[in-house]
C-alpha cells in the first residue's frame, strides 16, 4: 500500500531508493508504535538510531541491506526521515557543528520522495527551545543533505561545460549563437549590409521546383520554412527559403536557369524558356519580398525597397541551341549572364568536365564562340567561366572587352577541382577586372564530402591575395550542392561567415563591403558600360548564318541548322 502511494506521488516507476524508503517508512512506524507503548527509549538513543548511523546496540534493529544503502546512497532525499550518506559523513568529522537534537514527535514530512525534486525532511528542534525560539537558526535535513551535493554538482557542470567551449570550434556554435564579441561585429555586419547588398552569384533553386512541384507554384509555399515541409526537408539539395534568404541578409540573388547537359541538341532551348519563366512567376508571386531586376541600378533600388533583387542566369550554353538569336531572346526575357559551358562541350566551347588535369589537350573556343562572346558584349550580358576549360578561360578573357565573372567556383591551388580556377588565370582576370565568386560546396573547397568554414575563408584569401581584394565575391550555389559547409549549410549563414572574417581574419569595413557586392556592381556596371558604349557607336548584332532549307543541318535536330564554325 505505501509503494503504491509512493508510487502515485512520484509520478514514475519506482526506483531501488524509493523501495527502500518503503520498508524504512515500516521501520519508522514500529518505531513510533514502540514509542507510545514504552517511554524506556532515551532521546539520546533516538539521536543516535537517527543521525549518527550507528545502528549497533540500539532498539532498532534495521537489516543490514537497509544500514548499507542509507550509509552509501547518494541520492537527496531523507529515506523517510532516517537520513542518507551526508549524516554519516557529519558523524565522521566532528569539527563540523552538530544539528540539534530531533523532536520526539515523529513528525516526518511525507512531500518530496522522488530524486530529482526537493525533500524537505524532518526539522530538528531541541528539547529546551521554546515555540517562541528563532526559526532562523533551525537546521533542516534539507540544509545538510542538499547543499554541499548542489555544490560538487555545479562544479562538475562547470567543468564539462568549459572542457566543451574550449573543445568544440567556432564553425560549430549553435545557430544563431554568438558571443558579445561577435555580436557586436554582427551589427557592424547588419549595418554594413543596409549600405550594400549582399549578392549571391549562383542559386539553383528554380530547377528544384521544377524537380519537386514541376513548375507548379501553386505547389510551393516560398514563404515557408522549407525544413518543415516535404520533399524539401528531405532533400539534401534544398537550402533555400524566403525566411533563411531574410536571415542571411541576402540583398539580391543570381537565379540559375539551370537545363541538364543530356537535353542538348534536343529540346535545350525549349526547358531553358521554361525556367526563365518560373524565375519570373517566382518573383512576381512573392513580389512582397523579392524584384525581378536587371540592371545595377534595379539592384540598387530594390535594396534600397528593402526587396531581394532577383536576377536571372543561364548556366551552360547548350541551352542557346546554336544560336545567336536565343541568346538576344534569353537577354530580352531578363538573363544576364551567360554561362558558357556546363558539363558538358558543346561545338563552339570547352569544359572542364572529363579531363585529368588542366593541362591535357583541351577545347577553347570556336569561332562561333568568339561571336558568343562578341554577343555578349553587346547586349551587356555578363560572360561567365564557371565550368568551362582552361582552355576557353583563357580565350575569354583574352577575347572579351568587358569584365567576366566566375559565378561560382573557387581556388584551384587550394582544392586540385578543375572546376577550380588555376592562379594564372587569377591574374588574368585581375588585369580583366573580374571577378571569381566563391563557392561553398565541399568537393570545391576541400577536395573531399566535408570542409569547414575556415576552408572556405582560406580559398577567399587566396583570391584575395593572387588577384586582389576588388576580385573575390560570394557564389555559393546553394540548391545546387548536397554537401554543403560546416557553418554554412543553407542561405541563412552568410553573416557568421562575414563575422569570422572580421574578427578572425582583420578585414575591414570596407573589404566587407567589396565581397559582399561592391565587387558585383563595380563588374556589371562596366558591362553596361561596354554595351552603352558599343550601342552609341552603332554596333549591330552579329547575325546567324543559316544553312540553307535545301541542306542536311550539321546534327539532326532543326536547331543545329547553323553554321558555328
Amino acid at each position: 500500500m505505501v509503494e503504491q502511494l509512493l508510487q502515485e506521488r512520484c509520478g514514475r516507476q519506482l526506483s531501488s531508493c524509493v523501495r527502500m524508503n518503503t520498508r524504512l517508512a515500516g521501520a519508522e512506524f514500529e518505531l513510533n508504535c514502540g514509542l507510545k507503548q514504552s517511554s524506556r527509549r532515551s532521546t539520546e538513543q533516538r539521536e543516535r538510531s537517527h543521525v549518527s548511523g550507528m545502528f549497533d546496540g540500539e532498539d532498532i534493529d534495521l537489516d543490514l541491506d537497509l544500514k548499507y544503502h542509507l550509509q552509501t546512497c547518494t541520492c537527496s532525499c531523507n529515506h523517510m526521515g532516517f537520513g542518507n550518506y551526508m549524516d554519516y559523513y557529519q558523524a565522521g568529522y566532528p569539527d563540523v557543528h552538530q544539528t540539534s537534537r530531533p523532536s520526539t514527535s515523529g513528525n516526518i514530512r511525507r512531500e518530496g520522495l522522488c530524486n530529482g525534486q526537493v525533500h524537505r525532511g524532518r526539522e530538528y528542534e531541541s528539547p529546551e527551545s521554546s515555540v517562541t525560539s528563532d526559526r532562523d537558526h533551525k537546521k533542516t535535513v534539507y540544509e545538510i543533505q542538499v547543499r554541499p551535493c548542489a555544490g560538487i554538482v555545479l562544479v562538475i557542470i562547470g567543468v564539462v561545460v568549459l572542457f566543451i567551449w574550449i573543445a568544440l570550434p567556432s564553425s560549430f556554435e549553435a545557430p544563431g549563437s554568438f558571443s558579445s564579441h561577435q555580436e557586436e561585429t554582427l551589427e557592424v555586419v547588419r549595418r554594413i549590409l543596409e549600405e550594400v547588398p549582399l549578392i549571391d552569384g549562383h542559386n539553383d533553386l528554380p530547377w528544384n521546383i521544377r524537380k519537386f512541384v514541376h513548375n507548379q507554384l501553386m505547389y510551393f509555399n516560398f514563404s515557408a520554412d522549407l525544413t518543415t515541409v516535404e520533399p524539401w526537408s528531405k532533400s539534401n539539395w534544398s537550402q533555400t527559403d524566403i525566411p533563411r534568404l531574410k536571415k542571411g541578409m541576402i540583398g539580391a540573388q543570381f537565379w540559375s536557369a539551370y537545363v541538364p547537359c543530356g537535353r542538348q541538341h534536343l529540346d535545350s532551348v525549349q526547358t531553358t524558356m521554361e525556367q526563365i519563366d518560373v524565375i519570373r512567376r517566382l518573383a512576381e508571386t512573392y513580389s512582397s519580398d523579392l524584384q525581378l531586376v536587371t540592371s545595377v541600378k534595379g539592384i540598387r533600388e530594390a535594396h534600397k525597397a528593402r526587396k531581394i533583387a532577383s536576377l536571372i542566369g543561364v548556366e551552360g550554353g547548350h541551352s542557346l541551341g546554336n544560336s545567336l538569336a536565343v541568346l538576344r531572346t534569353f537577354h530580352s526575357l531578363g538573363a544576364r549572364y551567360l554561362t558558357l559551358t556546363h558539363t558538358c562541350d558543346t561545338l563552339w566551347a570547352g569544359c572542364c568536365s572529363g579531363l585529368d588535369s588542366p593541362d591535357n589537350e583541351q577545347q577553347g573556343l570556336s569561332p562561333f564562340g568568339l561571336s558568343v562572346l562578341r554577343e555578349l558584349n553587346r547586349l551587356g550580358m555578363m560572360v561567365d567561366l564557371s565550368h568551362t576549360s582552361v582552355k576557353t578561360m583563357e580565350d575569354a578573357l583574352n577575347y572579351t572587352l568587358a569584365p567576366v565573372i566566375f559565378s561560382h567556383s573557387c581556388a584551384y591551388a587550394l582544392c586540385t577541382s578543375l572546376r577550380n580556377v588555376p592562379d594564372h588565370v587569377l591574374k588574368q582576370v585581375a588585369l580583366n577586372d573580374g571577378i571569381v565568386m566563391v563557392s561553398f560546396y565541399s568537393y570545391f573547397i576541400s577536395c573531399n564530402s566535408t570542409s569547414t568554414m575556415e576552408q572556405v575563408i582560406a580559398h577567399i584569401n587566396h583570391i584575395k591575395n593572387v588577384a586582389g581584394e576588388d576580385h573575390v565575391g560570394l557564389g555559393a550555389g546553394y540548391d545546387g550542392i548536397n554537401h554543403t559547409t560546416q557553418g554554412l549549410e543553407d542561405v541563412s549563414h552568410y553573416p557568421r561567415l562575414l563575422i569570422s572574417l572580421m574578427t578572425n581574419h582583420s578585414w575591414t569595413e570596407n573589404q566587407i563591403k567589396k565581397l559582399a557586392g561592391n565587387n558585383l556592381l563595380r563588374v556589371f556596371s562596366k558591362v553596361e558600360k561596354v554595351r552603352d558604349e558599343w550601342k552609341e557607336d552603332g554596333m549591330q548584332p552579329v547575325e546567324d548564318i543559316l544553312v540553307p532549307l535545301n541542306k542536311e543541318p550539321l546534327l539532326p535536330n532543326c536547331t543545329d541548322g547553323y553554321n558555328i564554325t
